[in-house]
């Protein structure tokens, strides 16, 4: 609607007259409030005489009166009058008697006697304040005060209040089109959050969109929206649009649940207005973030989706009383929104995370059934094993950790599977890990995932082992082997059940249970500080312990029948018989590699036979040396590493073992020291030696080498 423009009276000369036609008509062109005010303050001296003037705005919804000071001649800047009730000032009694307050003698007049105190101290003498209203509203009112007393006669005050009902209908037009204007950007913001819904699931890149759109069409200066953690105990910033931000206010900040206004809302399900804030009230944290970042109300509304609440939308402003009950309920539409998208992206999170957990888990299994042996039972029934599988059946049931020890080739693997399918945990993965397999530099993104481009090499995310087994359980074998920079980040996954991947400030979450194996001594590795004490504990729950195949000469023929019969079907032969003699001596036959020597010994006497009997060559059960392990090495670096039989002697003469070992501490240590203790690489002291750079730093610990530092 536009304005009608005045008509001439008898309370307006021609001259006077033209100059109010000419102000209405500025006026009129603008449709900002805030400029409307500013084109009225310069332009209202053509046809009104004033020293001070002022204009204030009510709006019904807001419980206090919002005054707009203009500008004062006797005193610049504005005159604050938040400190002032506002029944008594004489805008107020205006705005509810709707007649001109006209006050002749700032001097005489005893009503208002804080904003006539003020008034003396800018110099104003006298008053007039006139109502500007509509047909259709009362709006506020208009004041002008002037350094002589007795300014305003009656023939001033009526002209004067022409020009207020013409400053009122040009202020109400303003006020219809800002309205307007604001009623379609919040219009276009449900549009834009409805087509927002459809084009994002990803849940944070989602939720920064719609905040960004969100703190813009509510002039807002702080949007945010904050889940509840996984304890329930505190709220956390998850998305955040804060482009003035002090540092104070952060995406992963936490706020406690309890006493503050995001827990409030949560807790409550209803809409949580602060207009100002008190640093009296509310929880330290939300102190310091309010004080570092200027901002003092706020408004907080619940996200709520088929009855479940979900989290908290969250808007501030640096401004007292910024928020209506017009805002308030625009905000619940807004909230109820948003909160269909959080929760189809939690529900579409969940769905790919489970995708991807499957996918993952279907190319391990492919990958375990192509590498897995070819056998699937354990078998024995000599009086040792029957214990270790009583233990296992005890465990199992439990999620607790188990720490298998044992020689190498004893099963420890077998019996982690067994705990796993007797466990509850059987329909999910088993997944494995070989600690000593895997590159020092590589084990922790192998455990525990990296992000793409979280290092050279990473050109994809990667996902880890205690996330591929979550809710399933993850065998560590050889964990002995975990260098002691890991050890901290496998004891917190192990005690807090949570990690980050390489590259990534995100805290994940795994349920994984933990089997570990190891055929070291721990307790030694503790004393020797070469393995973390605490790590040690947390694993060793419950520790079990499997024999060796030389405790076990019972259970000899039936594993040698069995391997016998998976090798022949394997190759398609056919073995019908195993010779007293041969039976006796693979009896007989100590087994420094336990099972898995059995196993390769009888796989290559399969394929030896040329008929029906088995036929196990003799050489294969009689201890030997072994080729020096350095001797694809220099020259310089050959030795041989004691045997299997060498270490057995060993054992039994403890001098021998103690001249052994020694040997080989001087030769390692004179390795090292020519290559200026380098161990990989093509000049390293592994390559000199002829053997593993794993194996060299496992010896290098073992046998307690340090380097000397000149």
């Amino acid at each position: 609607m536009t304005p009608a423009l005045p008509t001439p009276s008898a309370a307006a000369p021609a001259a006077r007259y033209a100059a109010l036609l000419h102000v209405v008509r500025l006026l009129t062109a603008q449709r900002s409030p805030t400029a409307l005010f500013r084109v009225l303050t310069r332009e209202l001296r053509q046809v009104v005489a004033w020293d001070g003037i002022g204009l204030a705005l009510y709006d019904a919804t807001v419980p206090q009166h919002d005054f707009r000071t203009l500008e004062s001649e006797l005193q610049p800047g504005v005159m604050p009058l938040a400190d002032v009730p506002r029944e008594e000032t004489l805008l107020w009694w205006v705005y509810q008697h709707q007649q001109p307050l006209v006050i002749p003698s700032v001097d005489t007049e005893t009503r208002f006697p804080q904003i006539m105190a003020r008034l003396k101290t800018y110099g104003t003498q006298s008053v007039c304040v006139l109502p500007l209203t509509t047909v259709h509203r009362r709006l506020g009112g208009l004041g002008l005060g002037s350094a002589e007393a007795n300014a305003y006669t009656d023939e001033e005050v009526r002209f004067l209040t022409l020009v207020a009902d013409h400053v009122a209908l040009v202020i109400d037009d303003a006020l219809n089109f800002e309205a307007a204007q604001r009623e379609q950007e919040r219009l276009a913001l449900l549009l834009d959050l409805t087509n927002t819904l459809v084009s994002k699931l990803e849940l944070r890149d989602l939720l920064r969109t719609l905040l960004a759109s969100v703190r813009q069409v509510m002039h807002c200066d702080v949007a945010g929206v904050a889940f509840p953690d996984a304890a329930g105990q505190q709220m956390r910033v998850y998305a955040l649009d804060h482009p003035g931000s002090q540092g104070f206010l952060q995406e992963d900040t936490l706020v406690p649940l309890a006493g503050s206004l995001c827990g409030k809302a949560f807790q409550t399900g209803a809409p949580v207005v602060l207009d100002r804030f008190d640093p009296a009230q509310g929880t330290p944290e939300e102190r310091r973030i309010f004080a570092g970042e200027g901002l003092q109300s706020h408004c907080v509304v619940p996200l709520i989706s088929r009855h479940r609440r979900l989290g908290v939308l969250g808007l501030s402003r640096v401004r007292e009383q910024a928020f209506s009950q017009e805002d308030v309920e625009f905000l619940a539409r807004v909230a109820s929104q948003v909160a269909i998208a959080v929760d189809n992206a939690l529900a579409y999170g969940e769905i790919t995370a489970l995708k991807d957990q499957l996918a993952h888990e279907k190319l391990y299994l492919e990958e375990e059934i192509r590498s897995e042996l070819s056998f699937e039972d354990i078998i024995g029934h000599s009086a040792a094993l029957r214990h270790v599988l009583h233990q296992v059946e005890i465990v199992a049931p439990t999620d607790a950790t188990v720490l298998l020890t044992g020689e190498t080739g004893t099963g420890k693997e077998l019996l982690a599977r067994a705990i796993h399918n007797l466990s509850a945990r059987h329909q999910h993965a088993f997944v494995k890990l070989n600690c000593a397999a895997i590159p020092t530099g590589l084990l922790e993104s192998e455990l525990f995932g990296h992000e793409r481009g979280a290092f050279t090499g990473a050109v994809s995310q990667r996902i880890g082992r205690f996330e591929l087994a979550n809710r399933g359980t993850l065998f560590l074998d050889e964990v002995g082997e975990i260098p002691l920079e890991v050890q901290p980040k496998l004891l917190r996954v192990l005690q807090e059940r949570e990690f980050e991947r390489l590259g990534s400030p995100r805290t994940l979450r795994t349920d994984a249970r933990l089997i570990a194996a190891t055929n070291r001594d721990l307790a030694a590795m503790v004393e020797a500080q070469t393995f973390r004490a605490d790590l040690f504990y947390r694993l060793n729950v419950f520790p079990v312990q499997v024999p060796p195949l030389r405790e076990r000469p019972d259970d000899i023929p039936l594993l040698v029948r069995y391997f016998v019969q998976q090798c022949a079907r394997r190759m398609r032969k056919a073995i019908e018989t195993i010779p007293a003699d041969t039976m006796q001596a693979l009896i007989q036959y100590p087994w420094p590699g336990n099972i898995r020597e059995l196993q390769n010994i009888i796989e290559r006497a399969v394929i030896l036979s040329p008929g029906s009997v088995l036929q196990v060559p003799r050489t294969d059960l009689t201890p030997r040396a072994t080729e020096p392990v350095g001797a694809t090495g220099s020259a310089q670096g050959r030795q041989a590493l004691p045997t299997p039989h060498e270490t057995r002697e060993a054992a039994r003469h403890p001098p021998i073992r103690h001249v052994l070992k020694e040997a080989e501490r001087q030769h390692i240590l004179r390795a090292l020291e020519e290559t200026q203790w380098v161990v990989a690489g093509p000049q390293g002291a592994a390559a000199r030696l002829g053997m593993p750079r794993s194996t060299l730093q496992r010896r290098i610990q073992q046998l307690g080498l340090v380097r000397r530092r000149p």
